[in-house]
């Protein structure tokens, strides 16, 4: 390609053509190379897969790429695609799902090679250096797994407000759409259920449809509503006891529907309770918590090869800690846990939910860290037998959080990710900068394992543990 043409697309505006999809993008678009003689270009579409022949329409351009709406499979790829799976009505239209045609088996490969291509592309370490990635650890449930739905939806419009009835109305205009992004515009989409969310979301969601469409004349702007599954307090908003009677402890717990951001919701994980506000990140898929936590339990204290206790960590320290999961959930491993965290309303979540589970006192604290001297708060823990587990949002560490990092030098790390690019960014910048200090100091990082973990089935998003330890 001529240099400065990159932006230049040979194809127009609505142009349909049929193209053989190569390859799936890390969001789960089909990626296909235009047909002779534009074959420098890529064509991203929507809902295809690797070996199919579709035809699409191009709606718009970016550099060396053009984006096209999926018209037809022409010719499937019959040993991935299976349309009898979709759960879904919504599917095709809807940009929340991307995979409900495959095998849930097939899910989970795809989502591994994302991990792979991402260390790949993204850490900049040799391939010596980056394990055999596992097999993705799938999710006890491929729907009705989702605890937090944000569904949405527009005020009238000036010209309805003009020409239409603003009396009450049970039915619904057709310009009120409320619901989730449409595939490839920046219209929403009607839903009134979604196959991915929790029985009691989508039995809340039918009501608050038709108080929204009851009084839809009395917005005056756009609402982004929230529905988050919530174990329903007791009485006495304790956890249950083992003074409970066993008919007690059986009986299993009230689930309701939480719609204000500022009410406080409870999820139940494990045998632990966990009590924060609606607006507060809590990972959003209950039903793979236990697995998770129980997986960054045994990379900290592997089994083989089997260490002695005078080897094993006797600290743990939770960065990024949000309302406590893993500090919680982990602590009676250990002698001492401190999460860290710079947001003070993260750390009376998580300071709270410590004593909701009878945590003896001392034993798991949180502690605000400065962001230019983080694990200054820990200095006391001894470092040879301290674990840290980091646990960022999508955009990953910074480069001062990972001096800091490696300035720390514990004996182990489990990176917790939801941007597995970041992370591969993130884990090449600590073996990088270990390598190059030369200040005297023994031991450098290596990559343990990697692995993925589906939270969110039926989508192209996957979590991704990396395991480092100090050799």
């Amino acid at each position: 390609m001529a240099q400065g043409v990159e932006w230049e697309s040979p194809f127009g505006f609505r142009e349909e053509l049929e193209v053989v999809v190569s390859a799936l993008s890390s969001n789960g678009d089909a990626l296909a190379i235009g047909p002779d003689p534009r074959n420098s270009w890529v064509i991203v579409a929507p809902f295809a897969l690797p070996g199919e022949r579709i035809r699409v329409r191009v709606y718009r351009s970016s550099r060396l790429h053009s984006f096209a709406d999926l018209l037809e499979v022409v010719s499937p790829n019959l040993e991935l695609r299976d349309n009898s799976r979709i759960g879904c009505k919504y599917f095709g239209k809807c940009s929340g799902c991307q995979y409900q045609m495959l095998s849930y088996e097939s899910q989970l490969d795809i989502k591994r090679n994302v991990v792979i291509k991402a260390y790949q592309n993204f850490s900049r370490l040799p391939e010596s250096s980056i394990p055999n990635v596992l097999p993705t650890i799938g999710s006890p449930l491929q729907y009705n797994y989702r605890t937090k739905i944000t569904p949405h939806f527009e005020a009238p419009p000036k010209r309805a407000r003009q020409t239409e009835s603003t009396d009450a109305s049970t039915s619904r205009p057709d310009w009120l759409r409320i619901g989730f992004n449409e595939i490839g515009k920046r219209t929403v989409l009607d839903i009134e259920e979604c196959p991915i969310a929790t029985p009691i979301l989508n039995e809340a969601f039918g009501p608050i449809r038709k108080d929204i469409i009851k009084n839809i004349w009395s917005y005056k702007k756009g609402v982004s509503l929230l529905l988050r599954d919530s174990v329903e307090p007791n009485s006495e908003n304790k956890q249950a006891t083992s003074n409970d009677t066993d008919n007690a402890l059986q009986e299993e717990e009230k689930h309701i529907c939480i719609t204000d951001p500022k009410a406080t919701v409870r999820e139940k994980v494990g045998d632990m309770f966990f009590e924060f506000p609606g607006h507060s990140f809590f990972q959003n898929n209950n039903s793979i918590l236990v697995p998770l936590t129980d997986y960054v339990r045994d990379a900290i204290f592997p089994t083989t090869p089997k260490q002695s206790p005078d080897q094993c960590p006797t600290h743990l320290v939770d960065a990024y800690c949000g309302s406590g999961l893993f500090s919680i959930m982990l602590c009676s491993h250990f002698q001492t846990v401190a999460g860290i965290e710079l947001s003070a309303d993260s750390i009376r979540s998580a300071s709270h939910n410590a004593h909701l589970n009878d945590i003896p006192e001392g034993r798991c604290t949180f502690r605000a860290g400065d962001a230019a001297n983080i694990f200054s708060v820990v200095s006391d823990f001894p470092r040879e037998k301290t674990a840290l587990i980091i646990d960022p949002p999508r955009k990953g560490c910074d480069e001062n959080f990972i001096d800091q990092l490696v300035a720390f030098r514990c004996k182990t790390v489990v990176y917790v990710s939801c941007n597995v690019h970041t992370q591969a960014r993130d884990i090449g910048m600590i073996l990088g900068k270990m390598a190059k200090r030369a200040d005297g100091e023994e031991g450098r990082y290596v990559v343990e394992s990697l692995r993925g973990f589906d939270l969110f089935p039926q989508t192209a998003h996957v979590e991704s543990v990396a395991v480092l330890r100090l050799i």
